[in-house]
């Protein structure tokens, strides 16, 4: 958390923002992920936001002079918009002062998010990256493709952000059981039209999840505050030992890669 769905979710909220001037920068903590380079970071002042993008889990906000504003969000991280007075809350580590007097405001709890600003050529973050999972490159032939090359499980093949950006444990779990798909099976055994059935299940589950404003099962909020509902939607995950809403059996969870699967081995082969 935040996967896809939510960092979409949280680039929605904030478009207002596009055609604003930043015009100061707070650095009051810098022990993120990666540090935060508070002088690199002061030099957007002066730019204009002129787009908001998402490549998988991170927002970029496109500056005026051609850089980029990236910030992934970690496990617990998230932007809040400030119109006017507002104090520091604990976990507030960043504000950018746009034209306004309107703020971003960078929570992370837990300091695994990524701030940084740049030209696109030096973020090897985004260049290590599959195609977006929402994106026209991201294709059921692609992931097909993917799928013969590996021997992993199918869940991790999902997770792998070089082969497809934006996918997270959530999500995965929910896609996998729509598809029918058992979330151990060995990517390079599933047949063509299994993973055609996967992709579209997939971009399905995510833009339902859009939708619905994201998941909160945490403190997720946008940048408006706002909580999402689709963990009220789930179908499997997080669901163990509760009735299967396909054919009444039990969600079982099992832990493949360090990570929670949730499934119905009735429906799930």
């Amino acid at each position: 958390m935040p996967e896809l769905p939510e960092v979409e979710v949280i680039r929605q909220s904030l478009t207002d923002s596009v055609g604003r001037r930043i015009v100061g920068v707070e650095v009051r903590e810098s022990r993120l992920r990666k540090p935060v380079d508070a002088m690199r970071l002061c030099s957007s002042i002066g730019q204009e936001i002129v787009g908001l993008d998402r490549k998988g889990k991170y927002l970029i906000a496109r500056l005026s002079d051609r850089r980029i504003l990236v910030l992934h969000f970690g496990m617990s991280g998230t932007v809040r918009l400030v119109k006017g007075a507002w104090a520091w809350d604990r976990h507030d580590h960043v504000q950018l002062v746009l034209d306004g007097d309107v703020r971003w405001v960078l929570n992370d709890p837990r300091r695994f998010g990524l701030l940084w600003v740049g030209s696109e050529s030096e973020a090897p973050e985004l260049s290590r990256l599959g195609p977006d999972a929402l994106s026209a490159e991201f294709t059921a032939p692609m992931l097909f493709a993917a799928t013969r090359r590996s021997k992993r499980a199918v869940k991790n093949v999902l997770l792998d952000q070089r082969v497809v950006a934006g996918v997270g444990n959530i999500y995965a779990n929910e896609a996998l059981f729509l598809a029918s798909i058992r979330p151990s099976r060995p990517a390079h055994r599933l047949s063509r039209p299994a993973v055609a059935r996967l992709h579209k299940a997939l971009c399905a589950t995510l833009r339902e999840a859009i939708a619905a404003g994201g998941s909160s099962i945490a403190d997720f909020r946008d940048g408006r505050g706002r909580t999402g509902y689709f963990q009220l939607q789930f179908r499997v995950y997080d669901r163990c030992g509760e009735p299967c809403l396909r054919c009444g059996g039990t969600i079982r969870r099992a832990v493949h890669a360090g990570r929670s699967s949730f499934y119905c081995p009735r429906c799930q082969h």
